[in-house]
């Protein structure tokens, strides 16, 4: 019997064999073999590969929207909002798994795939962005701030932070480059912020 489960497993294999493998590494056997599933169930779900694809890129984009969702909509300051962002738990080895999709140019030359991790960046840099200027329309922040150009600047470390910890093999280059961007971002706090 063919189930939503196994639509499910199909999904959650070819997200971590994405982000293992990338898209020319994760073949439809291996996503097979990853979620126990047959070559009928996978085809009764998904057209093809790359449609798979794309419902994985689509979880792992609204995933990653929603843990920094919970961050940027927490208490506190811009800045703590954004320190508990940056500082939360990640697998900083492996990588971002939607950054690390920029790097596969399967992805990148596919419309349709590339989409919802364009759409995640945007929504990101937004994101950031508005928890900035509100920091700014607060008091919290020097008026002085570009809220947008800052939160690009936020997304570039992030992102630069995992390859150069990849590069590194450590973790360390990671933390360094969020310190660095937390303290250019606490240049920039009011004092007079309660």
């Amino acid at each position: 019997m063919i189930t939503s489960d196994t639509s499910e497993r199909l999904i959650e294999s070819t997200r971590e064999l994405l982000w293992e493998r990338g898209y020319v590494g994760t073949s439809p056997k291996a996503i097979q073999q990853r979620a126990g599933a047959g070559q009928g169930s996978m085809y009764h779900h998904f057209s093809g590969k790359p449609d798979l694809a794309l419902a994985a890129i689509r979880r792992t984009a609204e995933e990653m929207r929603g843990k920094a969702e919970e961050q940027f909509g927490g208490p506190g300051t811009a800045v703590e909002r954004i320190t508990a962002y940056l500082r939360r738990e990640r697998d900083v080895l492996k990588g971002c798994p939607v950054g690390r999709l920029t790097q596969d140019p399967d992805v990148m030359a596919d419309p349709a795939l590339r989409a919802p991790v364009d759409e995640t960046f945007v929504w990101l840099r937004g994101r950031l962005g508005e928890v900035l200027a509100e920091g700014v329309a607060r008091g919290e922040l020097s008026a002085a701030l570009d809220p947008a150009a800052t939160a690009a600047t936020v997304v570039a470390v992030l992102q630069g932070g995992y390859v150069l910890a990849r590069a590194a093999g450590s973790t360390a280059p990671f933390e360094q480059a969020v310190d660095g961007v937390l303290g250019l971002l606490a240049a920039h706090v009011q004092s007079t912020a309660s």
